[in-house]
């Protein structure tokens, strides 16, 4: 089923906000912010139809709602606009990565810092022989989503199983430059809430994976023309 061009606003409305806040997000909070130019009453009607369909949810102890995954792949594919990587963060990258010849490993263990630094999140990095390079970790303590002890556990034990990250970008197909994975997705326990984003270079000699790991409302807008720079920067620098 088509969604009207109101239930298109409203989830933009939500999913905006559930990013911002990572609280459950109620219908006099968007009638108060969004300028929806409705009633709270059709927003509220309009929130109970979107959950219906499956693209938000309610989670028992609020009366607000979240994104399922199937809202945010909406959201992400038709709803988002991306926003452009400043001119003064691409110098500040290409600066940062391409002012001295590296050994490829230095390389990528640096890629995974300044991408973590750059999206406040973890970052990976990944060679043909899945060696993992990752920085930021402490970016994902600071989020709601990963004070559940379980949740940050599942997430940094990743980083010595490789065949669990290869499996999880593996998904990236040879066609696709950029994806995006959600937890659910995935049917591993404790990763429900959490988001990847996948990305590949490809240099003359060596190739691998680059990935941001955080909440399921990372900020895509941000994150991926980042993630974009970055695979097409490494992609260049010819190792």
């Amino acid at each position: 089923m088509d969604l009207t061009d109101r239930q298109k606003n409203l989830l933009r409305a939500v999913i905006e906000k559930y990013i911002e806040t990572a609280e459950p997000i109620g219908s006099e909070t968007i009638e108060k912010e969004s300028k929806l130019g409705v009633s709270p009453a059709t927003i509220r009607n309009e929130m109970v139809k979107l959950t219906s369909l499956g693209y938000l949810r309610q989670p028992h102890t609020s009366a607000g709602r979240i994104p399922t995954s199937v809202g945010m792949k909406f959201y992400v594919d038709q709803l988002m606009e991306e926003k452009s990587l400043s001119l003064k963060d691409e110098v500040a990258i290409k600066e940062e990565l391409g002012e001295k010849k590296e050994r490829f490993d230095k390389l990528l263990r640096h890629t995974a810092k300044v991408l973590a630094d750059q999206t406040h999140s973890m970052a990976l990095a990944t060679d043909e022989e899945n060696d993992i390079y990752a920085s930021g970790m402490a970016n994902i303590l600071d989020m709601p989503e990963f004070y559940d002890i379980d949740i940050t556990k599942t997430v940094l034990s990743m980083l010595d199983k490789a065949e669990m990250l290869s499996a999880i970008f593996g998904q990236l197909s040879t066609e696709e430059q950029i994806k995006i994975l959600f937890g659910e997705e995935l049917g591993v326990p404790y990763l429900e809430p959490c988001g990847f984003v996948i990305s590949r270079y490809q240099m003359p000699s060596h190739r691998g994976v680059l990935a941001v790991v955080g909440p399921s409302r990372l900020n895509y807008q941000v994150i991926i023309p980042t993630m974009r720079y970055f695979s097409q920067l490494l992609s260049s620098l010819g190792v």
